[in-house]
């Protein structure tokens, strides 16, 4: 297996806007997935207490999120 490596995404003063276009929650409702009109997909964990922290974004995409679907395993 291949050993996992986090990507780091560096910006300056001010994060990358990030307009919400799709919203899943998945099944152990402790991760907010967001998709967005500027092409990134973000993971945020939830807590208990319904706090939302940043985990994740995602590159890549050239157009629009517009829906967003779990797979099965």
């Amino acid at each position: 297996m291949k050993p996992w490596v986090p990507a780091v995404a560096v910006w300056g003063r001010t994060a990358p806007s990030h307009s919400i276009t799709a919203v899943l929650v998945t099944d152990d409702q402790q991760t907010l997935v967001t998709g967005s009109q500027e092409g990134q997909i973000c993971l945020w964990d939830l807590s208990s207490d319904l706090k939302i922290s940043s985990k994740e974004i995602l590159f890549g995409h050239t157009a629009s999120v517009t829906c967003l679907a779990k797979a099965r395993e």
